[in-house]
């Protein structure tokens, strides 16, 4: 089993629950780099994972490939707050000195870089535990893995994904791209809602099937359905772009061999140096050395 984080999620969720009140030994805020800390620590204390990664959005509000297809993508977001980027850059460097990968990209988000890695691990027998809050990663389950939100410490096996979301994790990208994602600034097919969505991937299995045979559509058991399906032919075009968005790209070209993956021993003299900047408390050196002494 991997577990792939995504370490965006957690640092905002941090950044934004814990006081700021903590700062470096220049007099920058830590208290994001510290909850980050935590959890990561806490999450190897407890699973003991053999392989883990950690991928890091590094593509920036303008930069995705994404935002090539369609200018608009995530343009609805408030910048990143002043001195966050610091933070991000000072876990990033926790986690190195860890002994955990770190992956991060230019062009990709962390999504693709998790689903990247989850492909290329699956295809090696190995079976992925998505760390994460962000409910579009849904679509990266297959049978053996799980999607967990750490702090709800809630694991969600591939059998229950469509219980808990109503759509089967192979067709959630489809979902997504008829329901549109607020969040993400996609806006999908106007007047088509996520529980009309969902009924639409529960009966047709993909984007392509759904208009391959647009004539079901008006005899779907939903309402307003000879209604739907005129709107569904009308933006058609519009579908098959959110679909491009909504995709987690699994072929970023990696240069991360398996061994990389594997969890190594914290380098404690680093880390030491690292708490002592950060002015952290005796907690995750304790923590640390706790660490490395876990069987790899």
């Amino acid at each position: 089993m991997i577990y792939l984080v995504d370490a965006s999620v957690y640092v905002f969720r941090a950044y934004y629950s814990m006081l700021p009140d903590m700062v470096d030994r220049d007099g920058n805020p830590t208290h994001a780099v510290f909850g980050f800390a935590r959890l990561i620590a806490d999450l190897i204390e407890r699973v003991r994972p053999a392989y883990l990664a950690v991928a890091f959005d590094r593509s920036g509000a303008a930069r995705s490939f994404r935002n090539r297809i369609y200018p608009a993508y995530k343009a609805n977001r408030e910048p990143p707050p002043a001195g966050l980027a610091l933070q991000v850059e000072r876990c990033m460097q926790f986690c190195r000195l860890l002994g955990v990968t770190v992956v991060g990209s230019p062009e990709y988000e962390a999504d693709d870089l998790i689903g990247s890695l989850a492909c290329k691990m699956r295809r090696e027998g190995v079976s992925a535990t998505l760390v994460t809050r962000d409910k579009d990663l849904a679509q990266l389950i297959r049978e053996g893995d799980f999607l967990w939100d750490y702090g709800s410490r809630e694991r969600l096996p591939y059998c229950d994904v469509a219980r808990r979301y109503g759509v089967a994790p192979e067709r959630f990208a489809d979902y997504l791209a008829l329901a549109g994602d607020a969040v993400d600034n996609i806006p999908g097919v106007p007047g088509v809602g996520p529980k009309t969505a969902a009924a639409l991937m529960r009966e047709f299995t993909s984007l392509e099937e759904l208009y391959e045979a647009p004539e079901r559509i008006a005899r779907l058991a939903i309402r307003g359905a000879a209604g739907l399906h005129a709107r569904l032919l009308r933006h058609r075009d519009a579908a098959y772009l959110a679909r491009r968005l909504t995709h987690i790209a699994c072929d970023v070209p990696l240069e991360v061999e398996r061994d990389a993956l594997r969890r190594r021993l914290p380098d404690l003299a680093a880390l030491a140096g690292f708490f002592d900047q950060q002015r952290f408390g005796p907690l995750l050196r304790t923590q640390a050395e706790r660490l490395s002494r876990l069987p790899l």
